[in-house]
């Protein structure tokens, strides 16, 4: 059986990370670099290093940092946050990028999906998917642009497709639940991992290890990213695994 993944994410802005509640009212956590060497000594899983600031912004992500946090860690790191093309993909993993995390610019242009799949191979390519619910209540929409920006895409609908144009991951993140710490959207994890045939990252609200049980039994997902429960010692990563293991679900010890 397949070891499900733990791993931790640093949401970073001005050089600091971040934690908002549903992208908004961001406080500061901590050092990247810092953090990401705590989290390699607790057992992290991989590390996912998001530049919250720079599509909003414009600008490339902050290679600088990046390129420290990957001399200070040795597991598969993911970053995202300003990747407009290939050349910036191949910037991220020359940096020491494991996989690189596309968003708004592959909704904007999904060739970049395939392109980059073909150039550095599936398993770099991850397609992040910010979902937000439906104010009427059926299914949800993707949104880009750190959250800011509705697409009126379908997020199952644009998960296979970015799944069938060669992404190899799908990072999930439920808006609504983000920050909140009242456990992630199951249903929502549930229904992308149901509809796609590659691994699903869960992410938003956990607030427990109950809640991250919840997203790998319940909803399917093959690994949670968690933010506030790391980064404010609520929980360590140990703390987590152990949880997980009484649970009868497999992780790396």
């Amino acid at each position: 059986m397949l070891t499900r993944r733990i791993i931790p994410c640093l949401d970073v802005q001005a050089g600091r990370v971040v934690k908002g509640t549903s992208f908004v009212d961001l406080k500061k956590a901590g050092d990247p670099v810092d953090l990401a060497s705590r989290y390699y000594q607790e057992g992290a899983d991989e590390l996912v290093f998001l530049d919250i600031s720079a599509t909003p912004e414009g600008r490339d992500t902050m290679v600088n940092v990046v390129e420290m946090v990957a001399e200070k860690v040795f597991m598969p790191l993911t970053v995202g946050g300003g990747i407009r093309n290939t050349a910036d993909i191949r910037r991220m993993l020359g940096a020491g990028a494991d996989k690189v995390s596309v968003n708004s610019a592959a909704v904007k242009c999904p060739d970049l999906i395939s392109q980059g799949a073909d150039r550095f191979g599936s398993q770099c390519i991850v397609i992040a998917i910010d979902a937000r619910r439906r104010t009427s209540g059926t299914g949800w929409e993707v949104f880009v642009n750190s959250g800011q920006e509705p697409t009126g895409l379908d997020v199952l609908e644009w998960a296979v497709k970015a799944a069938e144009l060669g992404a190899g991951e799908v990072l999930l993140t439920s808006m609504d639940a983000d920050g909140h710490r009242t456990g992630y959207d199951i249903e929502l994890t549930r229904a992308v991992s149901e509809s796609v045939n590659v691994p699903v990252v869960a992410s938003g609200g956990a607030g427990s290890p109950e809640d991250l049980f919840m997203a790998l039994q319940e909803g399917k997902a093959d690994a949670v990213l968690a933010a506030s429960i790391f980064h404010y010692n609520q929980f360590s990563i140990s703390d987590v695994k152990a949880f997980l293991v009484q649970k009868g679900i497999p992780v790396r010890l």
